[in-house]
């Protein structure tokens, strides 16, 4: 009988296939290299197909066999990951504490709302809530400083993690209402702007590390979090973008103005639910990502959340996610 390809091997073949060389999969399994390079040497006899091509290559490259390989082991990798993580949910009940992550991007309502079901549920089950800018819902998940991250941006992929798509959200351009960008009575062009301060928040996880996001002025101020930079915005020292949840009531009762500004990218933001696939939630971690995806999947786009905004509020309610 043939032997079977072990899980080490196939870890190992992934990390030289995706690191693109054998001496930096090394580094990543933290293992020598000749133990790596023999690890691959024996799953290609046991195979009895090449994976990579050697001869005359700098780094190895995936020969069409090794690229096939690479598909099967990618999924047995994972379906026993599924594996080892529900055998985890089984041992471990119900969670004595559940740290979440969660971004900014997300409706601070919804929050209140979902946390205080979570109460109701679940009453001994303690929670640990930690709320960022940009990476550091994912910083926190890959990291284990977070069971759960809800919210947040792929600013990177990690084969390690589970993301599911549960909602979205989006940036809204604003300044107060005595900004010299809020007397214009047309839409603004990039050249309206570029001499106007711009407040923009820095990531603190160092994962958008050189990357800037909308960012269209020469005059930037950086602050640390989004709290601050719409208290800055509101007292009329720059303009910028905040999430739309957040400035929704500023714009309706006058105290900021939405900026109508093309050059500035209003598309959805999407809001995920993010685990380590090792590290599966329990029964209390479950309701929440559930619960959290129920409520999210309402919130309005970009079209619906400015049609409100024109409405008579008193005859027009955002549903409960935008809350």
């Amino acid at each position: 009988m043939d032997a079977n390809p072990t899980l080490d091997q196939l870890q190992v073949f992934i990390a030289v296939a995706e690191t693109g060389s054998f001496s930096a999969a090394a580094r990543a399994l933290n293992r020598g290299q000749s133990v790596v390079s023999y690890t691959i040497s024996n799953l290609e006899a046991q195979l009895e197909v090449p994976l990579f091509e050697r001869s005359g290559a700098r780094q190895p490259k995936l020969t069409d066999a090794g690229r096939a390989m690479l598909i099967d082991a990618r999924r047995i990798v994972a379906d026993l990951q599924v594996m080892r993580s529900r055998a985890k949910t089984i041992k471990r009940g119900l969670e004595a504490e559940i740290t979440l992550a969660i971004s900014v991007m997300v409706p601070a309502d919804a929050v209140v709302a979902e946390l205080k079901e979570f109460r109701e549920e679940f009453p001994t089950v303690a929670i640990n809530l930690n709320v960022g800018e940009l990476g550091m819902v994912m910083d926190m998940v890959l990291n284990g400083g977070a069971d759960i991250g809800i919210g947040g941006a792929l600013l990177k992929q990690d084969g390690s993690l589970v993301a599911d798509k549960i909602g979205h959200s989006f940036m809204v351009p604003v300044a107060a209402a005595d900004h010299p960008l809020a007397g214009f009575d047309r839409p603004l062009t990039l050249s309206d702007v570029r001499e106007e301060t711009q407040l923009v928040v820095t990531d603190a996880s160092g994962i958008t590390a050189g990357r800037d996001f909308n960012v269209l002025s020469y005059k930037i101020w950086r602050v640390s979090d989004i709290a601050t930079k719409h208290q800055l915005i509101k007292g009329g020292l720059g303009w910028g973008g905040l999430p739309a949840s957040l400035v929704r009531d500023d714009i309706r009762n006058g105290k900021l103005v939405a900026l109508e500004l093309d050059a500035y990218e209003q598309g959805q933001y999407p809001l995920y639910a993010l685990r380590k696939a090792s590290n599966p939630p329990g029964p209390a971690g479950q309701w929440l990502i559930d619960s959290f995806a129920r409520r999210l999947s309402t919130c309005p786009n970009h079209e619906t959340f400015t049609e409100v905004l024109k409405a008579d509020s008193d005859r027009v309610r955002y549903p409960e996610a935008a809350e």
